[in-house]
């Protein structure tokens, strides 16, 4: 049954009701959130039509700092973040997943308080055959004077956090964050390029019932991840034979929001290739550590919650377990003797 008028939501009412729980909120951080979910809805656009228009899908023919070919529609939404959040000076500094370096911000006319990470196009080498990808976002608190922007501004743990966030361009384009007050799920209605309130305050099951990883990368994994992911299929502590149903999708964003709604736990454990894990903190594992703990869940490094770790640099790399709570507690507790590590 379709929702009553009265029953509609936007993205930016909600977002202007967070506002109000905060009287000292000086109206920054809501009109950042609004650019947030103004270029997604860019994105959104192009994404839809990919195969339809030039210039859209294919590769540049670069590769971007992590060494990863860089995709056609890497490339514009990087361009459409940094256009939609970087003119009304709320934003100091950001970081994407794209750019080796960071991006200091024009304040001149704006407060300067926020610092924002994010991966642009999450999942882009699927774009071509129309697998579901995605947008990360993270923000951060400026820590120091606005005179003196440094690393310590940049480079905080996901604990310092103060908002969140994934969008994820599927059969709908869904927006999901949380700024501490709960986790909340808006989908683009297309007929009038608006985010509606579709999942107010999600919660993840405790305990999981599939699991999401890369199984061709087993022989590089260490004897304690293979023996976990053993356990996952067959019962946990060499139960009944009735495990978890496997789903991986190969788009982080995708494959989290799945778990998210339905109860599940994603691994890309560390590798004898990757020792130190793939998936980037700042801009992948810290702000979906933030979005599955405020609904009920946990993310780890195998030995730590990802929300304890201080980045030393942008582009730091991590494992990453994350998901049910009970599940990803019993893989860190797997892991402890060997410390996730191969």
């Amino acid at each position: 049954m379709s929702p009553s008028p009265r029953d509609l939501q936007t993205i930016e009412s909600h977002i202007l009701e967070l506002q109000r729980m905060h009287p000292s909120a000086s109206g920054d951080f809501t009109g950042l959130l609004n650019d947030i979910s103004l270029a997604a809805k860019i994105i959104s656009q192009q994404v839809n039509r990919a195969g339809l228009a030039e210039n859209i899908l294919g590769a540049t023919g670069s590769t971007n700092v992590q060494g990863e070919e860089v995709q056609l529609l890497d490339e514009f939404a990087n361009n459409v973040f940094i256009k939609c959040i970087g003119t009304r000076g709320q934003v100091c500094i950001m970081g994407s997943e794209e750019m080796a370096d960071p991006v200091l911000v024009d304040t001149r006319e704006g407060s300067g308080s926020y610092v924002v990470v994010f991966d642009p196009l999450d999942g882009s080498s699927n774009i071509d055959v129309n697998v579901s990808v995605g947008t990360i976002f993270g923000i951060w608190r400026r820590r120091g004077r606005l005179d003196r922007i440094n690393d310590a501004d940049l480079l905080q743990p996901g604990s310092e956090l103060v908002a969140a966030g994934y969008v994820i361009y599927g059969s709908s384009t869904m927006f999901v964050y949380t700024a501490g007050h709960g986790v909340h799920g808006f989908t683009m209605d297309p007929g009038i390029g608006e985010f509606l309130l579709s999942h107010e305050n999600i919660r993840t099951p405790f305990s999981a019932c599939m699991y999401s990883v890369n199984e061709a990368y087993e022989p590089r994994w260490s004897e304690e991840v293979q023996a976990i992911v053993r356990q996952l299929k067959n019962g946990r502590d060499g139960g009944d034979g009735k495990g978890m149903t496997a789903r991986y999708i190969g788009s982080l964003v995708a494959d989290f929001h799945r778990n998210l709604l339905k109860g599940g736990v994603f691994l890309y454990p560390p590798t004898q290739d990757r020792p130190g894990g793939k998936l980037r903190l700042m801009c992948e594992a810290a702000p979906m550590a933030f979005i599955v703990e405020a609904a009920g869940g946990y993310a780890s490094d195998g030995t730590r919650s990802i929300l304890e770790i201080e980045p030393d640099n942008l582009h730091a790399r991590v494992p990453l377990y994350i998901g049910c709570r009970d599940d990803v507690l019993w893989m860190e507790k797997m892991l402890s003797g060997s410390n996730g590590s191969i």
